[in-house]
């Protein structure tokens, strides 16, 4: 199934949607998540059923707005070691994070989602974007940049 099919499946019904940039903006790559959701939040989308966060390296920071919002779907963006081409782009299985290498944060993101969904019933998932380095820089490489704008577009035209 495609990248396309799978997030359209699962934003299937939704009501209020969170999307959660997650990285470090100083390591290239690492910080696609944030990237992503600055250029949205530079796109003026003006949805109150819709929120973009940037959680930098501290996603657990944001876990009583998320909850306090009630979303009913949430997607976390996030670089995420995959052993595929940089700028792939794949939707993660939220059980499988343990099993891949996720980027440079204080909290593991497997815990976090387990936190999340503890008392709560909105659907999560995790769309990993292969980086190519996470040296020091400050931006994604192009072939990340290409993935970010892909997926801003795809969520774009399924959302708006």
């Amino acid at each position: 199934m495609s990248f396309e099919s799978q997030l359209s499946n699962f934003l299937k019904d939704c009501e209020k949607l969170i999307v959660l940039g997650v990285g470090n903006e100083l390591k290239s790559d690492d910080g696609v998540g944030p990237f992503i959701i600055n250029k949205l939040k530079a796109e003026n989308i003006e949805n109150k059923n819709l929120l973009f966060i940037d959680a930098q390296t501290v996603p657990e920071n944001f876990t009583g707005k998320i909850r306090k919002e009630k979303p009913t779907h949430l997607i976390i963006v996030d670089a995420c070691l995959m052993d595929s081409d940089p700028g792939d782009m794949q939707i993660v299985n939220k059980y499988e994070f343990a099993d891949i290498g996720i980027s440079t944060h204080s909290m593991s993101l497997s815990f976090f989602v387990r936190y999340l969904e503890k008392d709560t019933d909105f659907r999560i998932i995790f769309v990993g974007i292969e980086p190519k380095t996470m040296d020091f820089g400050n931006a994604p490489t192009p072939k990340v940049q290409e993935a970010a704008d892909k997926f801003i577009e795809t969520l774009k035209g399924i959302i708006l």
